[in-house]
């Protein structure tokens, strides 16, 4: 077979893959299954079944799977070994794309190989935050006042986590070694926990989830001092990153839609085209604001690339942490 003919049976596959995708997502009625790697009632499955919603008329039904568990392991595995058809797609995340891969020691998948990227979906600022009480007894009003306080007192000041390889604890162990300090981490049983010992006094600081801290922070019982972005949030006007401290200081909580790895270019890129549309629609934007989320729409090989670059930063940032699930 000459390369003419190759190239030409080729397009015809690809169109054939195309054609009858679009086929079963909009006239056959047959579902997606969108595995979500955490339990319902959460930002992520919030926002995936918002997102579902939304391309009814261009995809069809799409069906929320929660797949919960082993800090979202189960449900990504779940995604990496489905049939590569476009039938079956999911959420990955900070954790199950960027963390878990060095955080566990034995992991079921390859955050790196067994996914294809489709769209990053949302991006969500931490914030450091502590208990405006407690804040206002110290007088610390700031970040550099946070970080004189700790070097006046050393080994005085504690902060709490969601448990130890978290996002908080990870951002938290970042923060300590780019201010040149020392404060005790206290892991909890989850964020939840750990915002009600912030709010307690059990323990000086956070750095915790936007979305979850607002509602706080709005009451003026938790005090922010920066958020954890790269810029500063729209959400909290007048709160500086701390990227305005120390350069380049960026860790964000991210999520975005893989598939299996071997699904087929021309099917990505229906999902893709989608999913964007549902991504930059009004309603969306607004009803993602009221959870603090950004929605990010990318192209399937921006959200590689970016996985990619986040697995790459927080190899270092768990190496350094000490953090480890067997």
């Amino acid at each position: 077979m000459n390369r003419r003919n190759h190239l030409l049976l080729s397009a015809v596959a690809a169109a054939a893959v195309f054609s009858s995708f679009a086929a079963w997502a909009q006239d056959t009625g047959q579902p997606i299954r969108l595995i979500v790697p955490y339990a319902p009632g959460g930002p992520i499955d919030v926002t995936a079944r918002a997102l579902a919603e939304r391309v009814r008329d261009s995809l069809g039904t799409v069906i929320i799977d929660n797949k919960g568990g082993a800090g979202g392991n189960i449900g990504a595995d779940a995604i990496a070994k489905a049939a590569p058809d476009g039938l079956t797609i999911g959420i990955a995340a900070t954790a199950t794309h960027a963390v878990n891969p060095w955080l566990y020691a034995r992991m079921p998948y390859d955050a790196g190989k067994d996914f294809a990227g489709i769209t990053q979906m949302v991006r969500v600022p931490n914030v450091l935050v502590m208990n405006a009480a407690k804040a206002e007894q110290l007088k610390i009003h700031s970040v550099a006042d946070l970080i004189a306080y700790a070097k006046a007192n050393p080994a005085k000041l504690n902060y709490g986590s969601g448990g130890n390889g978290s996002a908080g604890h990870l951002a938290g162990e970042m923060f300590k070694q780019r201010a040149g300090i020392f404060a005790l981490h206290i892991p909890y049983r989850g964020a939840n926990p750990a915002q009600l010992a912030l709010l307690a006094g059990e323990v000086d600081f956070n750095i915790d989830n936007l979305a979850a801290a607002a509602p706080n922070i709005r009451a003026g019982k938790l005090k922010a001092l920066a958020v954890t972005s790269l810029d500063a949030s729209a959400s909290l006007p007048g709160v500086p990153p701390l990227s305005a401290t120390f350069k380049g200081f960026s860790i964000d909580t991210w999520w975005g839609l893989v598939a299996p790895a071997a699904t087929p270019k021309p099917v990505i890129d229906k999902l893709n085209k989608a999913f964007v549309a549902a991504l930059n629609a009004p309603e969306t934007k607004t009803r993602f604001g009221a959870l603090m989320a950004e929605p990010v729409a990318t192209t399937p090989q921006q959200f590689d690339s970016f996985m990619a670059a986040e697995r790459a930063k927080y190899q270092q940032v768990v190496k350094a942490s000490g953090a480890k699930v067997d």
